[in-house]
């Protein structure tokens, strides 16, 4: 066994050693087939990784072009552009928002920041002193004109009344007995029986009692009207604000506050401003007897909240910021407006009949002024320089360059030039299930399916 194992021992080393000869000649072989074959590899390689770049940036040649999904419509998916590059969209179609011009009434109208502003507003004080018994109003409350709002204590006023009466009586009587004197004298002196200068005496007595008489008479009406004051009514219709004094308090006609304010709502005014350069439309109006309307919004300038009539206009014009003011009068039947709210105050001046009428988006401004861009036949669009008129909202009068019936552009103009191309959304199947939607989306796949057969081929060829 031992000679066994050490005879192939011996003889390995001389058959798996080649000559030294043999050695010499296939040692450079080997190299050059090791280089030859690492050189191929890199080769391969980067012949592999041109062609993926070749195909996946926008660079591609006709041949990356022509197999890349969605070339005829020069977009690859994922956003990136195809052979055209950027300038293949300004070239392609673009979907917009159109709106035809109609014909029809276009207001006139200025609009301008109001105040409402009360007609009346009135501080409720008491005209003669004395102790507040009750009060009848509650805060807040709508009062009519006439309706009794407190009681001042009477008792003092009512003695007062009846001590003045007395006087009254008394001084009658004694005018009653002066003036039966002065018939006597006068039948005296004609029989000759006094002297006429008794006579006259007598006669100014009787004048001295009348006066008398009269000014108690007046005595009595002064009292009668501190009793009617003591009962505190309303001046004016209108809404009760806080009360400023309670009952048991000792008011006299100096009071600071008064007992309460009253302020009329039915009806009421908003006072606002419009420019000078609008004054002489206004007055033009207003002087052919026509009543303008003038419609109250809330802050937003969204929501009407009452419609009446301009009343009238204040007598100069403010120097300062060249405006004047206006009044205009509501009814607020269903208290609306508040006094001291900030209200949008449109006041229709004019009415202007077959005007041409886009929307206001529709109108852009440009180097060359207004102008619109109007949709063609064709679907194209072209540049229309226009002149524009009164705006009303979201709605703009067209002086001249556009006509009835002509469709213009509301929206996506930012996009647009002249010549442009334009698609409208609404004439366009909704949804991808036509024909350019199935095969952009086959498309598609078959991109990811290059892609990805790329992937798995890709280590192999570098292996």
């Amino acid at each position: 066994m031992d000679e066994q194992q050490k005879h192939p021992e011996t003889q390995r080393p001389a058959a798996s050693q080649p000559s030294a000869s043999g050695a010499q000649h296939s040692a450079p072989g080997a190299v050059k087939r090791h280089r030859g074959r690492t050189i191929a590899l890199i080769v391969a390689a980067l012949v592999i990784l041109g062609v993926v770049l070749w195909r996946w940036h926008p660079w591609g040649g006709p041949g990356g072009g022509a197999s890349a999904p969605g070339a005829a419509s020069g977009a690859r998916p994922g956003g990136r552009f195809g052979r055209g590059g950027p300038n293949a969209m300004a070239n392609m179609a673009q979907p917009v928002h159109v709106a035809t011009a109609t014909q029809g009434e276009m207001p006139v109208v200025l609009t301008a920041l109001g105040t409402v502003t009360p007609l009346a507003t009135v501080t409720v004080l008491p005209q003669l002193s004395g102790v507040l018994q009750d009060v009848y109003f509650k805060e807040g409350q709508m009062v009519k004109k006439g309706d009794v709002l407190a009681q001042i204590d009477p008792r003092p006023y009512e003695i007062s009344l009846r001590n003045a009466e007395g006087t009254l009586i008394r001084d009658q009587a004694l005018l009653e007995t002066a003036r039966l004197d002065l018939k006597r004298y006068q039948t005296l002196l004609e029989q000759d029986s006094i002297a006429s200068q008794q006579v006259d005496t007598q006669a100014s007595l009787v004048r001295q009692y009348e006066g008398t008489v009269k000014s108690d008479q007046a005595n009595i009406d002064t009292f009668k009207l501190d009793l009617i004051y003591a009962r505190i009514t309303a001046p004016v219709s209108g809404r009760v604000g806080l009360r400023q004094v309670d009952p048991g308090n000792y008011v006299t006609s100096g009071l600071a506050n008064g007992i309460a304010v009253i302020t009329q709502l039915q009806p009421i005014s908003v006072i606002f401003t419009t420019s000078e350069d609008n004054l002489q439309q206004i007055i033009q109006q207003t002087q052919n007897g026509e009543q303008l309307s003038a419609t109250a919004y809330d802050r937003s300038n969204t929501r009407p909240l009452e419609v009446g009539s301009l009343k009238t206009m204040d007598n100069q014009i403010d120097t300062t910021t060249g405006t004047v003011k206006l009044r205009a009068l509501f009814e607020n039947a269903d208290n609306g407006l508040f006094p001291n709210q900030f209200v949008n105050t449109r006041l229709l001046v004019d009415t202007i009949k077959d005007a041409v009428i886009v929307p206001t988006s529709a109108v852009l401004n440009g180097s060359m002024g207004s102008f619109v861009y109007v949709v063609k036949e064709d679907n194209t669009v072209t540049v229309r320089p226009v002149k524009v008129g009164p705006v009303d909202g979201e709605r703009i009068s067209i002086k001249s360059g556009l006509a009835a019936g002509e469709r213009v552009v509301t929206d996506g103009s930012d996009r647009l030039r002249e010549g442009a191309k334009i698609t409208i959304p609404a004439a366009r199947p909704s949804g991808a299930s036509g024909p350019q939607g199935a095969s952009a989306a086959k498309g598609a796949s078959g991109a990811s399916g290059a892609h990805a057969h790329r992937g798995r081929h890709a280590p192999q060829a570098s292996q």
